[in-house]
């Protein structure tokens, strides 16, 4: 990537919160959902205060045969109102009644007992693989919820939709801000790694806001329903409260630790992961190449190299979150021991049922899981981050943008001028100096030179695709520095020397730059161009999908659909960047005579080599290093018998001959 372009290898913890901050700005146009999501969860975690108790009933007053209210510890408030009826029942009408209960939790939570695979949680997620790719893809379109039953599935539709809605305005807010970046931004930057941000680091709006937003507020909430449960039915024995509490320091000591490393290995994984799917886009892109040249052994051990890369790197994040896991871990087993001999002894001692134990370690299990969320939260936005940090890289990239006080274009009607126009490129290259010149409307000017003469530089600057160093570039002598880019280029038709093609029909790729075109311009331009007959020939004519990069196609024909698609813009501008270099003779003399008609009322630029293309020009410029040596006339030029361009056209018609 450009030096100007060039982005950071590490951040820091405080650089970490800002990219947090600023993704958090992402859901204000979904706020009220987020408040909707945030109310399921906070409802969600409501029943698991109910599960344990049934498995206490049973226990206590079915299995153990105790008179309801006839036990060692009180039943809180909720669990009061449903154990009234049954004072005096038979501990087989208690059972009855507690498999009914169950029944209506499990219809509406989905949740019955208190042991994890009794509880049916609601979630969606893709398969996984170890990668970062696969793994972000479920952040993309995770749906999840605590609960089960009517109103897991509730929530969970709310929540899938939400995260999709969310990932689609972020991504597309990505891909909108790379269409406006400058043409020089990715010159040294490999296609694949921009494709990676937009699919798979985008996803990273998502684990941040749902543990930013949710886990905060529910984590801390879970806790404290749950140790005031136990404070209210064993307010006796408060231990029981602040051991589930002891984790939340235990996890913050265990996590801190690892952090700057979970980042770093992060952004390794994800490099990586980048580097992969570049690899893989070049080599189908260029497949021909590789099968012509026999490299495809090459390119096999290539992208072998950097897939596998890309799952070592990622073994190496997880190996980050396995030694946090273990550092807290360790502690946590012994001060889990010591609550499960605790609370055994206060079973054998007769302060506690046989049931209270059931609900006890239910709840602990449940104010560990809550504290484990809470204090590993910062470690686990670590991975999201670098996410983040690559996306808005991009973001932050300097954009095309119109000046202060841009001027419209409405037409051309005089033509282009140049004053003394230098150009250098960032890396220090000289692509044009002190050219100037004049191309009028009416008239065809060529733009002959051998290869890296700055020819197409130069006519980059006419959009303002590039930006002189010095000098002006004006139309109708308004600098094209004051236009608004959009009024600018509406007026400009290009046509590019590498032709782009879409997967789409014949006829939308040539009604690209002017959506509004009708069937009869279509068809117009494609005549003029030359390419009507061939069009004709395809299965569905000019409903024909050309495939990848107009795959179905020869260089040719490429090339004329190409220059239709410029021609039905009918813009003031016409620049065509080689426009003949793949055309039969035929072909050319149409378009050539199609370019001397449409010059009668446009400024036409043609930056050719063939001389049967450039004999047609009123003005041929000669260009070499990026300055102008000759101009005039093809007899003009050809009249100096020791001129430049008469050497080059020599050149050229001695290496037709041979």
């Amino acid at each position: 990537m450009r030096k100007d372009f060039e982005e950071r290898e590490r951040i820091s913890g405080f650089e970490t919160a800002a990219l947090l901050r600023r993704a958090i700005r992402y859901v204000r146009p979904l706020r009220g959902r987020f408040a909707v999501k945030l109310a399921l969860l906070c409802v969600s975690l409501l029943p698991f205060l109910l599960l344990p108790w049934p498995v206490k009933i049973v226990i206590d007053h079915v299995i153990e045969a105790a008179p309801i209210g006839q036990t060692v510890t009180p039943y809180p408030f909720f669990v009061k109102p449903f154990l009234e009826p049954l004072a005096g029942a038979s501990p087989e009408m208690v059972l009855l009644a507690t498999i009914a209960a169950q029944a209506v939790l499990l219809l509406l939570i989905g949740a019955i007992g208190a042991a994890a695979n009794e509880n049916d949680r609601i979630d969606g997620y893709l398969a996984g693989g170890q990668d970062v790719a696969t793994r972000t893809e479920n952040q993309a379109n995770a749906g999840f919820s605590l609960a089960g039953g009517l109103l897991g599935y509730f929530d969970f539709r709310w929540t899938i939709r939400l995260t999709q809605d969310l990932n689609h305005h972020y991504r597309s807010r990505l891909f909108e801000r790379i269409h406006a970046l400058p043409m020089t931004a990715f010159d040294d930057e490999r296609i694949g790694d921009a494709v990676f941000r937009v699919m798979y680091d985008t996803p990273s709006i998502t684990e941040t806001c749902y543990r930013l937003l949710l886990t905060p507020i529910a984590a801390p909430l879970n806790i404290v329903l749950v140790s005031a449960t136990i404070a209210i039915v064993y307010g006796d024995h408060p231990l029981l409260a602040f051991a589930g509490l002891a984790f939340i320091p235990l996890v913050f000591l265990a996590t801190l630790p690892f952090t700057g490393l979970a980042r770093r290995s992060a952004d390794r994984a994800r490099k990586a992961g980048a580097t992969t799917t570049s690899t893989a886009e070049e080599s189908l892109t260029n497949i021909l190449a590789v099968q012509s040249l026999g490299a495809e052994a090459r390119e096999q051990r290539r992208f072998d190299d950097d897939s596998w890369e890309g799952f070592s790197s990622f073994r190496g994040l997880l190996r980050v979150g396995i030694l946090a896991t273990l550092a807290g871990a360790i502690p946590g087993v012994v001060l889990g021991g010591f609550v499960f001999y605790y609370v055994t002894a206060l079973v054998i001692g007769g302060e506690l049922s046989p049931g209270d134990f059931a609900v006890l370690f239910t709840y602990f299990l449940l104010i560990v899981g809550a504290c484990v969320d809470l204090g590993a939260l910062w470690m686990r936005l670590q991975e999201q981050a670098m996410g983040l940090h690559r996306v808005f890289f991009l973001m932050d990239l300097p954009g095309e943008r119109d000046h202060p006080g841009s001027r419209t274009l409405e037409t051309v009607r005089e033509g282009l001028r140049l004053e003394d126009v230098s150009l250098r490129y960032p890396d220090g290259t000289e692509a044009l100096h002190g050219v100037s010149l004049e191309a009028r409307v009416g008239a065809i000017t060529a733009l002959v030179g051998p290869a890296g003469a700055g020819k197409t530089s130069l006519a980059y600057l006419i959009p303002r695709f590039l930006s002189a160093s010095s000098g002006h570039v004006r139309l109708d002598g308004i600098d094209v520095e004051e236009l608004s880019l959009d009024s600018l280029r509406e007026k400009i038709s290009f046509v590019f020397q590498e032709t782009v093609l879409f997967d789409d029909s014949v006829e939308e790729n040539i009604r690209l730059g002017c959506p509004g075109a009708s069937e009869a311009d279509v068809r117009r331009a494609a005549t003029i161009a030359g390419a009507d007959e061939f069009i004709r020939r395809l299965p569905k004519g000019y409903q024909t999908r050309l495939g990848r990069s107009g795959g179905k196609l020869s260089v040719g024909q490429k090339q004329r659909l190409s220059i239709a698609r410029a021609l039905v813009r009918d813009a003031p501008v016409l620049i065509l960047d080689e426009p003949t270099s793949a055309l039969d003779p035929d072909t050319e003399q149409r378009l050539v005579a199609a370019l001397r008609e449409a010059s009668r009322s446009r400024l036409v630029l043609v930056i050719a080599h063939r001389l049967s293309t450039v004999r047609a020009a009123d003005e041929i410029v000669f260009l070499r290093e990026g300055r102008i040596l000759e101009r005039g006339s093809h007899a003009e030029l050809m009249a100096r018998p020791t001129g430049a361009y008469r050497r080059f056209v020599d050149l050229q018609s001695r290496g037709t001959a041979s």
